[in-house]
């Protein structure tokens, strides 16, 4: 026979729809974030040549 002492859980079941918790104060579209990424990258390695590290 199954075993009874076996809880599932309540509510949602484990799943939450975070989009409809809160609006964002802050809209991004991936168009964006790929952009800053990509300045960063520009950004350290201009850094670098410029200064180099001397060892």
């Amino acid at each position: 026979m199954a075993d009874s002492s076996i809880s599932t859980p309540g509510g949602f079941g484990g799943l939450m729809r975070y989009n409809e918790e809160y609006p964002s104060r802050f809209k991004l579209r991936p168009a964006h974030v790929v952009g800053f990424v990509i300045s960063i990258i520009i950004f350290v390695v201009l850094l670098n040549l410029l200064f180099p590290l001397v060892q």
